[in-house]
């Protein structure tokens, strides 16, 4: 490899994997964020919250990465254009079709990840996220009741229970204390088992046992149950996907798929990997300055213009799901225009432009 290329092969990797490394950061907030809110209220099992970050964020890798990629050579060339590096460069011959090869060297590698990333490993991901959560609303042992120990439900309830099956439905000798509106209950039940209502609410049933209820403070009003079976409320459990989704669905069989929601979904995959190609052929025109020129202005705008595009393609992707634009049309109305202009863009940057003929 020549002195030039690995020159700027290094800068536009190291610029590319700092911007990188600060968004990861800044992403991990907010979706930490929503999956502890989801801990609190019982939907989430807290045992599953380091792996359902990990999953979200292979998830949401397909669009992290080519906007990393973008601001990353953005950065990179204004240092360049800054620094008069650029003025060097166009002063020894070298223009924009001889930096092609450094930036591909970067560019081709990252636009595969993205491709594998939305194309294959973000819907495994989403699946197995999905089958976790499955389990866990299943299994009392996963949603955080063991066997020996008090736990303290989100609704404020305190359970302690001495044995669980082993598939984690059903509990033996049960205690439970509940206070509310200055009562205290107190429940006992000798087996318990866990039941769903509807797509989300979940029940603890409680058989043969024993409910006292009293007073928090002084007095005497106290009334003693006994029960054959008692439903207790679990909190609801967390959303999750029908088997046939479209974005559960690995990509092979989106092709074969007639809905409308399939298509679009198989289109919301194809399309990451042609935005970070288009954006990054992009970076070159924008990052155009003079010397010493401040550089973060040309940044913020090539990061509006991403959010542009993003914005296109999710409502691209929701009318293709309603059946409001045709199937065969897809998203191509936004990627194959955007990699034209950055073409173009990138081919016309540094041209001298055409003198106007005086009238």
């Amino acid at each position: 490899m020549p002195k030039l290329d690995r020159y700027l092969f290094r800068e536009f990797t190291q610029s590319f994997l700092a911007t990188l490394i600060i968004l990861l950061m800044v992403s991990v907030g907010g979706v930490m964020a929503d999956l502890l809110g989801d801990v609190a209220d019982g939907k989430v099992p807290a045992r599953l919250l380091l792996s359902q970050l990990g999953l979200q964020f292979l998830n949401y890798m397909p669009y992290i990465i080519p906007l990393a990629l973008m601001l990353g050579l953005l950065l990179a060339f204004s240092r360049l254009y800054r620094d008069s590096e650029m003025a060097v460069l166009t002063a020894t011959g070298i223009g924009p079709r001889r930096l092609l090869r450094p930036l591909m060297l970067l560019v081709v590698p990252v636009v595969v990840v993205v491709g594998l990333c939305s194309l294959w490993l973000g819907p495994w991901a989403l699946r197995t996220a999905q089958n976790m959560l499955d389990h866990a609303n299943r299994s009392l042992v996963v949603s955080g009741l063991d066997a020996g120990k008090f736990t303290v439900l989100s609704s404020g309830a305190v359970i302690y229970v001495s044995a669980i099956s082993p598939d984690g439905t059903g509990l033996s000798r049960v205690f439970m204390h509940r206070a509310q509106d200055d009562r205290v209950d107190v429940v006992t039940a000798r087996t318990g088992q866990m039941f769903f209502e509807g797509e989300r609410d979940r029940y603890l049933r409680l058989e043969d046992g024993f409910r006292v209820e009293g007073p928090a403070g002084p007095g005497l009003d106290y009334r003693l149950i006994r029960y054959k079976s008692n439903e207790v409320a679990l909190p609801d459990r967390a959303d999750t996907l029908d088997k046939d989704d479209p974005e559960l669905l690995p990509t092979p069989q989106l092709l074969s798929d007639p809905r409308p929601a399939a298509n679009a979904q198989l289109h919301a995959r194809l399309t990451p990997p042609l935005l970070a190609l288009a954006f990054a052929l992009l970076t070159l025109p924008l990052s155009r300055s003079a010397p010493r020129q401040t550089r973060y202005g040309r940044v913020m705008l090539g990061f509006l213009a991403y959010l542009v595009g993003i914005s296109l393609m999710f409502n691209g992707t929701q009318l293709l799901t309603d059946g409001k634009l045709p199937g065969p049309v897809g998203l191509w109305w936004l990627t194959l225009p955007l990699l034209a202009v950055a073409i173009w863009f990138y081919l016309r940057d540094g041209k001298p432009s055409r003198p106007r003929g005086r009238a």
